[in-house]
């Protein structure tokens, strides 16, 4: 906290699990507004999740320390806010009696140490709009040994700083989209859009995440799709085109770390097996007819038979402890469930989940996939796992060979359920088979230990009756 000229400047914040900086998605008020104790101003992304930060003072907003797309270290201002008249100082005092009372919107570590002078960066834009006029000689940055033009260093903050980027230099009545967060660009880049026919519904015409989403809604089919993209001849690249540059940060830098590591750390191997899930399936439908207020997933049964072979075997719910020499088996299981969402592959962890029964475990893996792929889950919850359950079925495909989540010691696949030939009782029959695979930490287990988890999942997906047996 620093108070200049008598506002207060508000420092980004300690955000947790050793986050060391953030990037601006999206302003929530601009220079002028009125902001109240704990109201949200920003929302920023970190490599672990997307979070709204609040305010600790009350006053008016008079600088907005960075622009949308922004890489902000801690410590350093974000928002600087002076007193209305007749109010104390910047809300100085309300700020520390919020902090004494435990306001529950004081984010986790502020005041406790700021990391050191980051590097500050700007992202490149990646829409594919309307460029705005060249600027004149004068303006132009000094070009670098590469041949690329130079940052142009940031203004000093201050008011100006409350306009978002583009909107300053946006031609008056061009069609270009106003576009400030990389998560919308990603969206519409996921879904075929092209930013520059979608009409943006936020505060001077910004294309939020929403327009996006409902733009999308309306190419429901592939061949719709296809249908909306002329028949247009392959061309070379245009002369003077440039390669797309994307820089490896937030979460891509920290899931390409995790993975690297990963690799140059464990000895891994991947076992696998078809089987036959037909009664699993059966059995799910069963539970749901007996339970229709609370449904069962085939992931909830799937992670309670994890959770029951990790009691048989405990060996693969384990980490390697390189400094120590030493294999490390937690007391309990911290399952973690990889789901694929709009910022990348995360592992929401699912703590002690060996004492929730079959419900509670559906219950709690729909709210917290919900919430990882919202991005709203706090970091926390996206770390310690001991034990990973990967469904890439989901995805249409049959089988895989996934790098293990570091410092895990294992992680079990389930490929797609489908309609296939299967010799049952010596009789030729169709069946509901799917492929499981194991791919684990050979430093922990050898063969046997794997084999014998995987054959037990194996068995209990195809003869339910054994979980039950074994629960």
């Amino acid at each position: 906290m620093t108070t200049v000229d008598g506002a207060q400047v508000f420092l980004l914040p300690d955000l947790g699990e050793g986050l060391s900086e953030a990037e601006i998605v999206e302003w929530r008020v601009a220079v002028g507004d009125v902001v109240t104790v704990d109201q949200s101003v920003v929302e920023v992304e970190t490599a672990k999740a997307v979070v709204d930060v609040p305010c600790p003072y009350a006053g008016r907003v008079v600088a907005l320390h960075g622009a949308a797309g922004e890489v902000r270290p801690v410590g350093q201002p974000l928002i600087t806010i002076a007193p209305l008249a007749g109010d104390e100082p910047a809300g100085h005092a309300t700020y520390r009696e919020e902090e004494r009372a435990g306001s529950g919107n004081v984010l986790i570590g502020y005041g406790t140490g700021h990391g050191g002078q980051g590097r500050r960066r700007r992202r490149p834009r990646l829409v594919a709009a309307p460029e705005p006029a060249p600027p004149t000689p004068a303006a132009m940055p000094p070009a670098t040994p590469s041949g690329t033009r130079a940052a142009t260093p940031p203004a000093a903050p201050g008011p100006a700083a409350a306009t978002p980027a583009g909107v300053a230099d946006r031609p008056h009545g061009a069609a270009a989209p106003l576009v400030i967060s990389p998560i919308v660009r990603r969206l519409a880049r996921e879904h075929g859009l092209d930013l520059a026919t979608l009409r943006g519904t936020g505060p001077g015409g910004v294309v939020r995440r929403a327009d996006v989403e409902a733009a999308a809604t309306q190419v429901a089919t592939p061949a719709a799709r296809l249908a909306a993209v002329p028949d247009e001849p392959v061309t070379a690249a245009a002369p003077g085109a440039q390669d797309l540059v994307i820089p490896l940060t937030g979460i891509r830098k920290v899931i390409a770390d995790k993975l690297s590591r990963s690799r140059r750390e464990i000895p891994e191997v991947t076992i696998w097996v078809d089987v036959d899930a037909t009664g699993l399936l059966e059995t799910r439908a069963a539970i749901n007819a007996a339970t229709p207020d609370a449904p069962v997933s085939i992931l909830a049964l799937l992670a309670r038979i994890c959770l029951s072979g990790l009691r048989r075997y405990p060996q693969l719910n384990a980490r390697v402890d390189t400094e120590g020499q030493r294999i490390v088996q937690p007391a309990g299981v911290h399952l973690g469930i990889a789901a694929q969402t709009d910022r990348g592959l995360v592992v929401p962890v699912l703590r002690d989940a060996q004492r929730l029964t079959t419900a509670e475990l559906a219950a709690e893996l729909a709210v917290t996939t919900t919430a990882a792929r919202a991005g709203t889950l706090p970091p926390a919850r996206l770390t310690g796992g001991t034990f990973t359950l990967n469904n890439y079925g989901v995805f249409g495909v049959d089988g895989s060979t996934p790098i293990i989540n570091h410092p895990e010691a294992a992680l079990l696949g389930v490929g797609r359920i489908v309609d296939k030939p299967w010799v049952l009782d010596g009789q030729l029959a169709v069946r509901k088979v799917t492929q499981l695979s194991l791919t684990f930490d050979h430093r922990v287990c050898d063969g046997g230990v794997a084999g014998g988890f995987l054959r037990h999942v194996a068995d209990c997906v195809e003869r339910p009756a054994l979980l039950i047996a074994n629960v």
